[in-house]
Parts: structure tokens; C-alpha cells; sequence
């Protein structure tokens, strides 16, 4: 008992994810500050590289679309999901705008992210929120 006293003074559990968080938008702002422009030049290199292949990526997933009774928003808020799962900052910004841009509201997009929680964790549910805000200016 007295060790758990002898601690009282330190902070709670309580702050700690505050701590995480921090040390999180400290490593987020050092990987975006490098690859924010990344992802954008390098799809238009591959574009210019391999423009056949690129048409035939693009055909792929307008054909996919275009297969099922899926509207534009949703398959887009599925696509997010997908790039935040995989960690991909280019896409989730793509994704991210394309499904406002066909008629999603902020709030949906968010949440969007926000229910991949307990499939893909906190940490890159936050990254993603954080890596769209700019998309909402």
C-alpha cells in the first residue's frame, strides 16, 4: 500500500493517452511533412510511365462500381475505409474528397473513419482524421 500511496503525486492513467497522442501528432507531422506532395507526383509519374496501365486500374474500378447497386458516396466512404486501413495518406485524401465531392457531409465522412476503431485501432483511425482535415477547407 504504502508504493501506491508513495505514486499518488504522479499523474493518473487518466493522462497518459494524452501523452500517446502527443508523441502520435509529433510522428504524424513528421512523416506528412515529407510525403504530403508524395503521393500526388508520383501518381502522375506512374500516369506518364505506364498510362496503359494506369487506364486499365482506373477501368477496373469504375467497372467494379458500376457492378452493383452501390451509389457513388457509399463506395467512396468504403474505399476511405479501405486506405485507412491500409495506412495510404494519398489515397485517404482522394477517397476523402471524391465522397464529398459526390455529396457526403463532413460528419459522414468522419464517421466513416470513425467506426473503423475496433477493426484497424485508434492510432491510424486518428491518423487518418487528422491526415482530411485539410480536405475540409
Amino acid at each position: 500500500m504504502k508504493n501506491r500511496q508513495a505514486h499518488s503525486a504522479q499523474p493518473s492513467l487518466w493522462q497518459e493517452p494524452s501523452i500517446v497522442l502527443t508523441v502520435m501528432e509529433i510522428n504524424y507531422n513528421e512523416v506528412t511533412m515529407s510525403e504530403q506532395k508524395v503521393p500526388v507526383k508520383h501518381y502522375h509519374y506512374l500516369k506518364s510511365s505506364f498510362p496503359e496501365f494506369i487506364d486499365a486500374v482506373e477501368n477496373l474500378g469504375a467497372t467494379a462500381r458500376a457492378a452493383g447497386p452501390l451509389d457513388k458516396k457509399t463506395t467512396e466512404l468504403i474505399q476511405l475505409g479501405v486506405a485507412a486501413a491500409s495506412g495510404s495518406t494519398g489515397s485517404v485524401h482522394s477517397h476523402a474528397r471524391r465522397a464529398l465531392a459526390a455529396g457526403a457531409s463532413r460528419r459522414e465522412v468522419e464517421h466513416a473513419l470513425l467506426v473503423l476503431v475496433s477493426t484497424i485501432g485508434f492510432p491510424k483511425v486518428a491518423a487518418a482524421l487528422a491526415w482530411i482535415q485539410e480536405d475540409f477547407e
